[in-house]
């Protein structure tokens, strides 16, 4: 009995001993992590943790992703981590070789561009291509000639020279990209300069915008300078222009729909380009119109939405968290109220996804906000559409393309009713 005490003893310096070998791992294992994780630029560490969140909303479980979650997010300021933005100055011939994209840039990575978009991160590499492999001393050229007219102060020819050269570099891009081994060759390069695959995608769209440059300018110019309601007469003009564009180069269309998207005084209403184009309001029917992919769009903006709420929670700007979230819950339930059968549909699936990450956010994020802040953005009052006269729109929405334009044939409707549709 006297030898238990020392038993007992010995159990426990072992027990601690394996505690601290443990938390020793551990916290080796996440030195090593954030180590490796400083060395990656913030448009790669950008592209992972988006890559990880992706794959956590469908359900994929990675062992370790916490620890890399949180070392991606430990920044030493306050500032949220931003979507990928290029940390390299583009050359000033690259400036104007680049312009016409500019109504299309977005700052987060190519993997999260929609058909519309081109990826502000992805140009460096693109032309690091260009001039090393695809034009090399046709670049050289162009980038002295234009840095020699700017110096003079002369605008107008170097942008002369700017189309010259844009016109030779759509010829090699269409035959590079229109051979099979041409077009794998630019991926591996591409790849290997940005680090992203997707990389190939935007230079497919950098040339479906040079080549339709005159024609995506005269669609701009021919756009009412704001858009409030895009029904009626806006929307039948509309329709026709895109029609036109379709007709002349069908490659262009996406980014003619991503011009008329910032004149909307209310954006979802783009997705109108596909549901006021057949009678049924059923998804299948409306994947098949011409234009579908205006909805696909609208989805990509709530997912923006989403990642502007992050950061505006994280800066506890919240009275801005407040509008976005109002915005986020308003685009939900308009898709909703103008699509049926939604939730077997790709789009459903898609919206399901996009708002769980929206509740995660919320939950993420409001942890280390004071109670009153958290019960604001908490509030069911910012699901406007739940109230009664919401649910009479929802009716009336769902009625008028069968009955008439007004909310009276709404009213009868819920007349007898026990229960109004609820969300």
């Amino acid at each position: 009995m006297d030898c238990l005490p020392a038993v007992v003893t010995g159990g426990q310096a072992r027990n601690e001993s394996v505690r601290e070998r443990v938390m020793t791992t551990k916290q080796t294992a996440a030195d090593g992590i954030r180590g490796y994780l400083q060395q990656l630029t913030p448009q790669t560490r950008t592209r992972l943790l988006a890559e990880i969140e992706r794959l956590r909303g469908n359900g994929d479980e990675i062992p370790g992703t916490e620890l890399i979650i949180e070392a991606l997010r430990s920044e030493p300021s306050k500032e949220p981590l931003k979507e990928a933005k290029s940390s390299t100055p583009l050359d000033p011939a690259a400036r104007y070789f680049f312009r016409p994209l500019e109504p299309f840039l977005v700052d987060h990575p190519s993997e999260r561009a929609h058909s519309g978009e081109i990826s502000r991160a992805a140009l460096p590499a693109i032309w690091l291509w260009l001039g090393r492999d695809l034009m090399a001393s046709m670049t050289r050229d162009f980038t002295s000639e234009v840095r020699q007219h700017v110096s003079a102060g002369k605008e107008r020819v170097a942008e002369q020279v700017t189309l010259a050269f844009q016109n030779k570099a759509v010829k090699y891009l269409e035959g590079t990209l229109a051979a099979g081994r041409g077009a794998e060759q630019a991926r591996a390069k591409l790849t290997g300069y940005s680090g992203s695959p997707a990389t190939i995608d935007d230079l497919s769209k950098i040339l479906s915008v040079l080549k339709a440059g005159a024609l995506l300018a005269q669609f701009a110019e021919a756009l009412p300078a704001r858009i409030n309601n895009l029904d009626g007469e806006p929307l039948i003009k509309i329709l026709k222009a895109l029609d036109a564009m379709a007709a002349k180069q069908r490659t262009a269309v996406p980014f003619a729909m991503a011009l008329v998207a910032k004149r909307l005084a209310t954006p979802w209403q783009l997705m109108r380009l596909a549901t006021k184009e057949t009678e049924s309001k059923e998804a299948a029917a409306i994947a098949a119109t011409p234009y579908a992919m205006s909805v696909t769009m609208v989805l990509h903006m709530i997912d923006d939405k989403v990642d502007a709420l992050r950061v505006e929670l994280r800066n506890e700007r919240i009275v801005n968290a407040k509008k976005i979230l109002i915005d986020i819950y308003d685009m939900e339930y308009a898709i909703n109220v103008r699509i049926d059968g939604l939730e077997e549909s790709a789009w459903g699936q898609r919206l399901v996804t996009i708002m769980t990450r929206a509740a995660e956010v919320l939950e993420t994020e409001l942890r280390n906000l004071p109670p009153g802040l958290n019960h604001v953005l908490g509030s069911r009052a910012l699901r406007r559409h739940d109230s009664l006269l919401g649910q009479l729109t929802y009716l009336g929405w769902k009625c008028r393309d069968l009955v008439t334009d007004s909310l009276t044939f709404a009213w009868h409707l819920v007349v007898g009713q026990p229960k109004l549709r609820s969300k």
